[in-house]
């Protein structure tokens, strides 16, 4: 019986598919005719891009296409690691760094994943509160001699989680490098795990917002959304999120999944994501490109 409601889904998915192809070949990328209703699709998606989602792209999708935008936000590799250990159900899967999607391909890995897309990047930055007391003190000294200041509260997120937290660490190692300050990375961060610093990637600018941190490490599509005042670090040392696409095998509402992949990377998805503080990048294939639903790889196309 599984195997029957199975090969429906795949039929009905390949019949749909071929009709919003024939029309993505005459049709600009967004015209609304290229969708079709097809219910709840469950996308979850880095933690970064809450605002980006949930205000924006979520709505605009569902407005656009008929269909029930569902998100589930997170930090990139718990979501991962969720998707594996089959804790969490989705049809589409954003992560802020390829390499997330490692994870989830190949048999070893469950097969979640037989492609992915490549879109978009935003840089890390810190981000402070204006109404915080060190405030000031980011506009005349050095941010990591702030960051130093005793009773600084500073929030980041978990590296064994969020690429965002990796970054972090990785962003105040070069900047010992950088700075000729060793012993720089301890002195702000402390441990890896430390818990006065670590929180859910969801929840961190709300943190900040509420004065309950007076700085945090961001992406700047964060704090573009959110109005935070920033500082950026040297080129150099500067560490990106790089987002990408994909959907997930055995998904619950594939058509809706390959639609929603379908409008974030057409043209009507990528303003959005420009006005959200992305910046967007030549879209790019990893994995199995013969996979590629041919509505997705018609957008592609016309972008290349």
């Amino acid at each position: 019986m599984r195997a029957l409601v199975k090969s429906v889904r795949q039929m009905s998915r390949v019949v749909v598919l071929i009709a919003a192809g024939l029309l993505l070949a005459n049709l600009p990328i967004m015209s609304t005719s290229a969708f079709l209703p097809t219910g709840r699709v469950n996308v979850l998606y880095a933690g970064s891009l809450v605002n980006l989602m949930e205000q924006g792209i979520g709505p605009a999708f569902d407005k656009t296409t008929g269909n029930q935008f569902l998100g589930y936000a997170g930090g990139s590799i718990g979501l991962a690691n969720q998707i594996r250990g089959k804790l969490r159900n989705g049809d589409v899967f954003i992560s802020a760094n390829p390499k997330v999607n490692n994870a989830l391909m190949g048999d070893g890995n469950g097969a979640w994943v037989n492609w992915y897309i490549t879109f978009a990047q935003s840089p890390l930055v810190i981000g402070y509160s204006a109404s915080s007391r060190f405030a000031a003190d980011f506009k005349t000294k050095p941010w990591y001699q702030v960051l130093t200041e005793p009773g600084i509260k500073i929030g980041r997120t978990d590296p064994e989680l969020d690429p965002k937290g990796s970054l972090t660490l990785m962003l105040m190692k070069q900047a010992e490098t950088f700075y000729k300050s060793p012993g720089l990375a301890q002195a702000v961060l402390g441990a890896a795990d430390n818990p006065a610093q670590v929180q859910p990637e969801e929840t961190l600018i709300g943190r900040l917002q509420l004065g309950q941190i007076d700085v945090g490490f961001f992406y700047s599509t964060e704090t573009a959304d959110a109005k935070i005042p920033t500082l950026s670090f040297p080129p150099a040392i500067t560490p990106k999120a790089i987002y990408t696409a994909t959907v997930l095998h055995d998904a619950s509402n594939p058509v809706g999944a390959d639609q929603f992949v379908a409008y974030l990377l057409g043209s009507d998805g990528r303003n959005l994501l420009k006005e959200g503080g992305l910046t967007l990048q030549g879209m790019q294939i990893s994995g199995d490109a013969s996979a590629l639903p041919q509505s997705i790889r018609a957008i592609i196309d016309k972008a290349t």
